[in-house]
C-alpha cells in the first residue's frame, strides 16, 4: 500500500502537517496539525489549520483521525478545530499521561485537570494498529525525544514526529523531562529496521547549512546511509555522548510554554473563568 500524502508546511514553527489518504478511496488521516499562535499579543489564529480543512473539502475526503506523534513544545495543536469541522477522532501514545503528570505540577493544574489522557479519543500503545479506510495504520512506540513518542507506519511511509529529522541534519534533542538519549537511539534503530525503501516523512525542517530548501521525505535506506548523528553504523556510546552534549547548549523552544499546556489537553485551551476568558500559566524557574 502506497498512501498518498500531502504536506503542509508552518514556516513560523518549522512543523510540518500530513495528510494522509487512502488511494482506494477518500478516507484520510492528518499528523501533527497547528493552530497559529502569536505569543507577544497572545492571540491565535486556524490559518493553517484552514489550509487543511480546505483540501479535505475541494477533495470530497472523509477525515477519520487526528493523530499526534507526542505532545509538541514548539506549536499548538489545531486538533480539536478541525475535529469541530470535519470530524475525526484525536490519538495520541498512552505515556501522554506521564507528560500530564509532569506538567500538571508544572503548571499547578490542580485537581480539575484529568491525568489520565481522557482528553483524547484513543491512547495507542506499542503493536496496536487503526484504520484509515482500507489502509492499515501500526503504531511503534518510540520515546526519546519525549516518553510518549509514537511513529505511525502506513503502507510503505512512516511518520516519525521529532524523532528523526532529515539526514543532513539528524536527530531530535532528548533534553526534556523524560527524555533520553539512549531510548532515543534505541527508537531509531526499530525506524531504521524498517525496510530500506520505506519512505520516512519527518515532523520539522531547519534546512542544514548548504541546502537551499525545505525537505520532509526521506528514506530508511538514506537514513542509515547518511544520517550525520546515526548513518553509517554509528555506536550508540558515541550517539549518546555527542547528544547529551548538544542538547546541554540548546536554548528552551520560543513556544514551550503555551504549547505544552493546550497539547497535553488534545489542544484544548484551559477553562475559562467566570468572565468567559481564558489565561495561561507562566512557571517561574521551573522548566
Amino acid at each position: 500500500m502506497k498512501p498518498d500524502v500531502t504536506a503542509f508546511f508552518d514556516a513560523a514553527t518549522n512543523t510540518i502537517s500530513f495528510l494522509i489518504k487512502d488511494p482506494g478511496g477518500t478516507a484520510c488521516a492528518v499528523i501533527d496539525s497547528v493552530l497559529d499562535f502569536d505569543y507577544s499579543s497572545g492571540r491565535t489564529d486556524t490559518k493553517s489549520a484552514d489550509q487543511i480543512i480546505q483540501h479535505i473539502k475541494l477533495n470530497d475526503l472523509k477525515l477519520e483521525w487526528l493523530l499526534e506523534s507526542h505532545v509538541h513544545a514548539d506549536h499548538l495543536s489545531a486538533a480539536p478545530y478541525i475535529q469541530d469541522e470535519v470530524g475525526g477522532k484525536i490519538g495520541i501514545g498512552n505515556n501522554i499521561t506521564l507528560i500530564q503528570k509532569t506538567f500538571g505540577k508544572v503548571f499547578n493544574e490542580g485537581t480539575r485537570f484529568r491525568r489520565d489522557g481522557s482528553q483524547f479519543d484513543k491512547l495507542f500503545v506499542e503493536g496496536d494498529s487503526l484504520m484509515i479506510g482500507q489502509m492499515r495504520a501500526d503504531v511503534l512506540h518510540t520515546p526519546g525525544h519525549t516518553p510518549a513518542c509514537l511513529t505511525y507506519v502506513i503502507g510503505d511511509a512512516a511518520f516519525v514526529g521529532d524523532t528523526l529529522f532529515m539526514p543532513d541534519f539528524g536527530t531530535a534533542r532528548c533534553d526534556f523531562p523524560g527524555g533520553s538519549s539512549e531510548e532515543l537511539f534505541n527508537s531509531i534503530q526499530k525506524i531504521l529496521s524498517l525496510p530500506d525503501e520505506t519512505r520516512i516523512f519527518v515532523g520539522h525542517d531547519y534546512k542544514a547549512p548548504g541546502r537551499n530548501e525545505f525537505a520532509w521525505e526521506t528514506t530508511v535506506g538514506e537514513q542509515k546511509a547518511r544520517n550525520i548523528h546515526v548513518g553509517e553504523g554509528k555506536r550508540k556510546d558515541a550517539f549518546v555522548k555527542m547528544r547529551d552534549e548538544r542538547d546541554a547548549t540548546l536554548s528552551m523552544p520560543k513556544l514551550i510554554i503555551p504549547s505544552l499546556q493546550i497539547n497535553m489537553r488534545a489542544g484544548q485551551m484551559p477553562e475559562p473563568d467566570e468572565l468567559g476568558d481564558i489565561f495561561l500559566k507562566v512557571p517561574i524557574n521551573k522548566i
